[in-house]
């Protein structure tokens, strides 16, 4: 069967915060360089982007669908020349209510089948707030009830808590989520399958918690602009159909379910608490005996993921739960070749090696994961070669984020940064 990558979490430029010039074609250029086989199309619940995706895809198999004018996707595996990816139907919204006098915000990715579903659950979400101010909609309801309507108007639709551990709209959240799946949707926690790990938590950090066994955890990249589609994504063995895919989720299949591309967990925004305004990073023990308060200003700090995890878990690190799916950490590869030249992401040096080893090598998931070592080091400049090998090994420094501030990652120790001199001259 062929192995390809997906990335089910995305966002159109009807999201706030968004590239403005994100379209199907654009997003199915940067799904072939990045080695993306299946490709969610994020926000189909705004009207305006709905109707570019009808009018832009085509019915490409079962419950997916590939770009007019486009060929149909390879089935080579992941590293591969992709002719093409194919895309499938999903949006995130934000659900508000109200428990206990606490107001809480849940973000949920929906999975949807056909255009004939979305429509149909569009109409009946349109009902609890407005579609068409942002791609990822703010619905006055239930958590409970958006699972109730979405799988009423089609059970094989998935509802996925998004990004669970996010301080502010997720389903963990310490601002204001829930201690269980169950206490969130209620009599509906039976019609969840699959979490969203988020980019501040990695699966094992998710282990800790003997409650999350069942669940099968992927991981997106909620991403607000095409070159940064694929930062987190999930890799399978099995047919390029929408049926096959959902199954393989809910019964945690790890033979079509290989493994998960993961942040360093410690990169993500919310990893650690802190206040960001006072440049305070606290680890969950720092945290604590501050009493969770900013030791320059003395207002409250956001509790990060970590500290909700170790609130949560009952084992200790370390532990493997039975039927986990793996997973493998990455940094992308425009920020290993950024360090590497010791200048900034965007440039011309970083995008001159970035596309001179893609075209090279396929696709930069082959680069980050498949290409033999002695390969890459006889045809990649060393410094980078080396880069991509020391994130293969875990071989990182990081600088956990918090409160919103991305962690920064670090490949080489400040000995080994080229001078000055030589960081100008890779710009020319």
């Amino acid at each position: 069967m062929p192995e390809f990558v997906a990335d089910f979490h995305i966002h159109s430029r009807y999201s706030r915060a968004c590239s403005k010039d994100l379209s199907v074609p654009e997003l199915a250029k940067w799904a072939k360089l990045k080695g993306i086989g299946l490709l969610g199309t994020g926000d189909f619940t705004h009207p305006l982007w709905l109707q570019e995706l009808k009018d832009a895809l085509q019915p490409a198999g079962r419950g997916v669908f590939s770009a007019k004018g486009g060929s149909a996707p390879s089935t080579e595996p992941v590293g591969g020349e992709h002719d093409g990816a194919r895309f499938i139907l999903t949006a995130e919204v934000n659900t508000l209510f109200y428990t206990r006098g606490k107001a809480h915000n849940i973000h949920h990715v929906l999975i949807a089948p056909s255009f004939e579903a979305v429509d149909r659950i569009n109409q009946e979400l349109a009902s609890f707030g407005s579609l068409g101010i942002d791609g990822r909609p703010l619905l006055q309801m239930e958590a409970w009830r958006l699972v109730e309507i979405v799988l009423g108007i089609e059970p094989r639709c998935l509802v996925v808590p998004a990004h669970a551990w996010t301080p502010h709209f997720a389903l963990f959240g310490s601002n204001s989520g829930f201690d269980s799946v169950e206490e969130c949707f209620e009599h509906q926690a039976k019609n969840i399958f699959v979490l969203e790990t988020g980019l501040s938590s990695d699966p094992a950090m998710n282990w800790r918690l003997s409650k999350l066994d069942r669940y099968a955890l992927i991981s997106n990249s909620d991403s607000h602009s095409a070159r940064r589609i694929g930062r987190e994504a999930n890799v399978f063995n099995c047919e390029l159909d929408y049926d096959e895919m959902v199954r393989a989720l809910k019964t945690k299949d790890r033979a079509k379910v290989l493994y998960t591309v993961e942040f360093f967990p410690e990169e993500g925004k919310y990893h650690f608490d802190g206040h960001r305004k006072c440049g305070v990073r606290l680890s969950p023990n720092e945290s604590r005996r501050q009493q969770f308060r900013c030791q320059a200003c003395g207002r409250s700090v956001t509790v990060g993921v970590m500290n909700r995890i170790e609130k949560l878990a009952d084992r200790p690190e370390g532990e493997t739960p039975p039927n986990a799916i793996p997973f493998k950490h990455a940094v992308p590869l425009e920020e290993l070749i950024s360090e590497a030249l010791g200048v900034g992401v965007g440039t011309q040096a970083v995008d001159r090696e970035y596309f001179s080893l893609l075209a090279r090598f396929g696709t930069e998931f082959a680069v980050l994961f498949k290409t033999p070592e002695e390969e890459l080091r006889s045809a990649a400049p060393a410094k980078i070669a080396e880069a991509v090998v020391r994130m293969r090994r875990g071989q990182v420094v990081i600088e956990p984020g918090y409160d919103g501030e991305y962690g920064k990652v670090r490949i080489f120790g400040e000995a080994e940064q080229p001078p000055v001199g030589e960081q100008q001259m890779t710009l020319f």
